[in-house]
């Protein structure tokens, strides 16, 4: 819901630290990686119940996952980096849940698993409009440097970092932030089917008119 408005506001001091990264000899690709091993360290540190620890290599991660697009701007976008970065993506996002589950099996197994399960709502839904999309050529005003189209909704990134956040800063909460997360998200993806549902509908026809005989 937020990402758009905020990706405009960090995108100059992004691009300018793609550039420095470049220079430097960073690749996109190597940023994404770096960035995904920061993620699943940050899944490894809840997992063994070091949530604040674990926020903070969070957070060093989702900065990193910005730096990639700004680097690949910075040097040549390719289909394979965009394919790379939300593949990553979405691995993270399921690991921090998991992360949690293993820390708390008792308290936080149900609670984890609807969220992942609203998790796969949200992430089939954006993949599936992108290749539509991708088909029928549109592209996303809101997010004109994505690599594809990004369908918003109401859990967009910085929902789901804000929502990570909270549950490392009061674990003892995990379950309750989780059901009410995964409830945004069954929100999001019921939004999403609507919109996809209605704007790839078929382009009208016309109807052909046999002429009557004479």
């Amino acid at each position: 819901m937020f990402d758009s408005r905020i990706q405009a506001w960090i995108r100059p001091a992004m691009a300018r630290a793609g550039q420095t990264l470049a220079r430097w000899g960073c690749t996109a690709n190597g940023v994404s990686f770096a960035g995904f091993g920061t993620g699943l360290a940050a899944a490894a540190a809840i997992a063994l119940s070091q949530p604040l620890v674990g926020l903070v290599l969070l957070l060093l991660s989702r900065l990193m996952d910005g730096l990639d697009g700004a680097v690949a701007r910075a040097t040549e976008a390719t289909e394979r980096g965009a394919f790379l970065d939300i593949t990553l993506d979405f691995l993270f996002y399921a690991s921090i849940p998991l992360a949690f589950a293993v820390a708390h099996p008792a308290a936080n197994g149900l609670p984890a698993a609807v969220l992942l399960a609203s998790f796969i709502g949200t992430g089939s839904s954006f993949l599936a409009f992108a290749i539509a999309a991708e088909r029928r050529q549109l592209r996303s005003q809101a997010f004109p440097d994505k690599g594809f189209y990004f369908l918003g909704g109401l859990t967009e990134a910085t929902e789901t970092l804000a929502a990570f956040v909270a549950m490392c800063l009061w674990p003892q909460w995990f379950g309750p932030i989780a059901y009410g997360f995964a409830a945004l998200c069954a929100v999001t993806t019921a939004l999403r089917i609507r919109w996809g549902w209605t704007s790839l509908a078929p382009a009208p026809t016309p109807h052909s008119h046999t002429p009557p005989p004479p």
